[in-house]
């Protein structure tokens, strides 16, 4: 089971107020909230897995259907913690996304070569790939997952060279694509933190053209994640053409990580984005209407390890996002 376009359209109908302000975007025949549950914070203990499956249920319940995580995250107790919410949801509604790339303590096969890891801590061999998506499976307690992400691939770029890196990319995607065949995962990608950030690290039209050589032109590379927040806007400003551009002209959806900055954003909150994004409650709230109203960002994920951030943050769901001449005005 997946999340499927019945499932998805099915949810969306439940919640008609937040349907009515725009709140879920059709992506890639499904439908998803443009607010997205991350579970990367947090202690790997028993408490923080309640609040956790807590928080997930919550959101599933409340309108948020869309759950990232990554086997590395709190050393593999995120993944869990959605399995165990989504024992208590609709699977065909949940989109479920999860990485891998990291070396996670109990999670590493002992066919790993030493070239197969670079600095101790990251590998995109097509076996250790293969073997985290069993694992992350296994942990989500699910036959598909519906976006799998490379998990910081430019941690490569740091100890191997250019060819080399594409080289591995080529062989990662090859390996991912014969997973969507088999029915692993639906679809796969890249998620960075300085990838398309930094100059000269990723590009995004060079992955695109090696995922249509191994893929064809139905490849199923159709997901990048990027941090984008109030502070970090290059994938909207960059030229002469911006990611957030090339992403929509080569198909690919979008979602943004660390909308809030683990809160930090909210100390610097301009005045200029209270006055334009009304109808909120708190900068909170105001930072991720700022994220979800950028155009080509189809989600904006924040961390949620209590029901009561959900709820909180849900305070944007019936207030439709910034049109694009409001968004433009927020950068004069």
């Amino acid at each position: 089971m997946h999340a499927t376009g019945e499932g998805t359209k099915r949810y969306v109908e439940r919640f008609p107020e937040f349907a009515s302000a725009s709140f879920y975007r059709p992506v890639l025949g499904i439908h998803v909230s443009s607010l997205g549950i991350g579970t990367y914070l947090g202690d790997a203990d028993d408490a923080a897995d309640r609040a956790y499956t807590d928080a997930l249920i919550a959101a599933g319940e409340s309108g948020i259907n869309f759950f990232d995580c990554a086997i590395n995250y709190r050393n593999q107790h995120s993944e869990r913690c959605i399995g165990a919410a989504l024992r208590r949801l609709r699977r065909d509604e949940i989109v479920v996304c999860t990485k891998a790339g990291f070396l996670t303590p109990g999670a590493v096969p002992g066919f790993l070569q030493p070239d197969d890891v670079v600095g101790g801590m990251h590998s995109m061999s097509p076996e250790f790939l293969a073997d985290q998506i069993e694992r992350s499976r296994a942990n989500l307690g699910v036959d598909t997952i519906d976006v799998f992400y490379l998990h910081n691939p430019e941690t490569q770029l740091g100890f191997r060279t250019r060819e080399q890196f594409a080289g591995r990319m080529r062989r990662a995607f090859a390996q991912l694509e014969r997973l969507v065949e088999q029915g692993q995962i639906g679809w796969y990608g890249v998620a960075t933190w300085e990838g398309f950030r930094k100059k000269d690290a990723l590009s995004l039209p060079r992955l695109a053209e090696i995922a249509t050589e191994e893929g064809g032109r139905e490849h199923h590379f159709r997901f990048i994640q990027l941090p984008f927040n109030l502070g970090m806007v290059e994938a909207f400003l960059e030229r002469p053409e911006s990611v957030l551009k090339a992403a929509a002209r080569l198909g690919i959806a979008v979602v943004a990580s660390a909308t809030l900055l683990q809160t930090r954003i909210l100390a610097n909150m301009p005045e200029s984005v209270q006055a334009l994004l009304p109808g909120l409650a708190s900068d909170a709230q105001r930072a991720i209407q700022f994220t979800r109203s950028t155009p080509g960002i189809s989600v904006a994920l924040v961390g949620m390890g209590r029901r009561e951030h959900v709820l909180a943050n849900l305070g944007v769901a019936s207030v439709a996002p910034a049109g694009r001449e409001e968004y433009s005005r927020l950068y004069r």
